[in-house]
């Protein structure tokens, strides 16, 4: 069985840990863990989030006043956490190929997104800080959760350059750590030549595309949560079981957190995928055999 498995940013990074090589090395290993029991049995694929990391970098570039793109920021965040997820498995599976690709996804130049930003990245700050750091560098932010961060412009997976290469990959038996952050956001321009924006594109609508990309038989969303709710922080908050896309799409999710994660799912199973599980990282094992999490179907 082939399974896609996407780590939310809580793979890496919890919500008000330092950006230190040790906090991500030992989440790290947290989430390796869950992996490598799937990955011994199945091919499977790895992408993940980079919000914290990009964000990072990008307040270290204007703080030494270094001209910095997201999209290099991107790659390089591709580059440090696949290399921490590609050993920490290696390490659980000795003798099992792990590769870790640089990954392209091209956009639509024109896309709406660069316009309106919406994507968080970096750190989450206070409201007068917040206001302060708009002020001063131009950014435009938004709330999340009890706080604010900076937001830039994530526009629509349209296309993954080095799908081909994956699938190569896969069927060789490589476990595929791939898309990360995701993936590189690129346009094309009218003589096929590619060139990075700055963006960052959403992590689960890249892993979905991908997925169908390569007729996957299951898309995993994992978080920090152990299922997708309906009325999310209310009193009548209830974990949603097995549902359909029409299900899922009769409600309303967060933009900045769960959202993403159910549109992601609906377009994978809408597509043709068999299923796709949203959970929590260490229910990894559970999601994917129906017995915990949300699991969404076709009817």
């Amino acid at each position: 069985m082939r399974v896609v498995i996407a780590l939310g940013g809580n793979a890496l990074l919890r919500r008000g840990e330092p950006c230190d090589d040790e906090t991500q090395r030992r989440n790290v290993a947290t989430a390796a863990a869950a992996l490598a029991r799937i990955a011994a049995e199945q091919d499977v694929v790895v992408t993940h989030g980079n919000g914290p990391q990009v964000g990072l970098l990008a307040l270290q570039a204007e703080a030494s006043e270094l001209s910095r793109s997201l999209d290099v920021l991107g790659a390089e965040t591709e580059g440090m956490i696949g290399y921490l997820i590609e050993q920490e498995i290696r390490n659980r599976l000795p003798g099992r190929s792990v590769a870790t690709l640089l990954t392209q996804v091209v956009v639509d130049r024109d896309d709406p997104a660069f316009e309106q930003p919406a994507k968080p990245i970096g750190p989450v700050y206070a409201a007068g800080r917040a206001e302060a750091l708009a002020a001063e560098r131009g950014w435009t932010i938004a709330e999340d959760g009890d706080g604010y961060r900076r937001v830039v412009p994530s526009p629509e997976p349209r296309r993954i350059l080095e799908l081909d290469t994956i699938r190569l990959l896969l069927d060789a038996g490589s476990v595929v750590v791939c898309a990360g952050g995701g993936g590189i956001p690129v346009v094309e321009s009218a003589a096929g030549s590619f060139h990075g924006v700055e963006a960052v594109v959403d992590k689960d609508l890249a892993s979905a595309l991908l997925a169908s990309g390569l007729e996957a038989d299951v898309l995993l969303l994992l978080t920090d949560v152990d299922a997708v709710y309906d009325d999310w922080g209310t009193p009548s908050a209830a974990p949603l079981g097995l549902v359909t896309p029409g299900d899922l799409r009769r409600r309303h999710f967060a933009a900045g957190s769960m959202g993403p994660k159910v549109e992601a799912a609906c377009r994978f199973v809408e597509a043709g995928g068999g299923m796709a599980g949203i959970g929590r990282l260490e229910d990894a094992g559970q999601v994917l055999a129906r017995r915990r999490g949300t699991i969404v179907r076709r009817a």
